[in-house]
């Protein structure tokens, strides 16, 4: 059953004589509890793409459908409410709150929540038990993104998005939070987008886009995942 289905969406950037198409008619379709794997260059379209499901930027042309939300024709109080409801948001960057705890860090995102994850639990699957009273600066980058995970899973979200969320870690770390990513899909039944521009990490998904130029070159299921214990690049 499809989850996200995107029909022929453009999105420009600038005016007049300096107007740019990022987004050149992308049509496809993601799948409830699928990993996706958004690849291609820098300026290829595909933060703009998630950026778009997430409707955190405007659709100039096209539809994106998630589910009964129909996010080309919903008003900002519709988007919010999406977004609240329905998403959970994964970044290169941590963005916790520097004199909140980790445990505090991740009650954040369970005030926002009708429906939320048990905090205690959770910090028990991310392997964060025994640092949840520390604060972020007391945190390696494994740990701190393993934080912004949690405060972006306790709303037991439809739909994880995660743009580049390896990208600011070392080759070790990475795998860990591929393998947390992979174990949350897996346990939670979460779909997640993850954009990168790391070849191998389309290995884990179930299906891998990729973008070149605005437009979506190959569109595939991936019918041999590998672990992301045993990735290598």
């Amino acid at each position: 059953m499809s989850m996200i289905t995107i029909n022929n969406l453009h999105k420009f950037y600038g005016e007049k004589e300096t107007r740019v198409e990022v987004l050149k008619g992308i049509s496809c379709s993601i799948e409830a509890g699928e990993i996706c794997v958004l690849l291609g260059p820098s300026g290829s379209g595909k933060s703009t793409l998630l950026n778009l499901i997430g409707g955190i930027e405007t659709i100039d042309q096209g539809s994106i459908q998630v589910q009964d939300v129909l996010l080309n024709q919903a008003n900002t109080s519709r988007l919010s409410q999406y977004r609240r409801n329905s998403l959970g948001f994964v970044f290169q960057f941590y963005n916790l709150v520097p004199n909140l705890s980790v445990k505090e860090n991740i009650e954040v995102g369970q005030f926002l929540s009708k429906n939320p994850l048990p905090l205690d639990d959770l910090l028990k699957i991310l392997g964060l038990w025994q640092h949840k009273d520390k604060l972020p600066n007391q945190l390696s980058g494994g740990q701190q993104q393993r934080c912004s995970i949690g405060r972006a899973l306790i709303k037991n979200p439809r739909i994880l998005l995660c743009d580049e969320p390896t990208g600011a870690l070392d080759y070790t770390t990475s795998k860990e939070i591929l393998s947390l990513l992979e174990m949350v899909n897996q346990q939670f039944k979460t779909t997640i987008i993850l954009v990168t521009h790391n070849q191998a990490i389309s290995g884990i998904a179930h299906r891998i886009m990729k973008l070149h130029d605005g437009i979506i070159t190959t569109n595939i299921r991936n019918e041999q995942r590998i672990p992301a214990a045993q990735l290598t690049w």
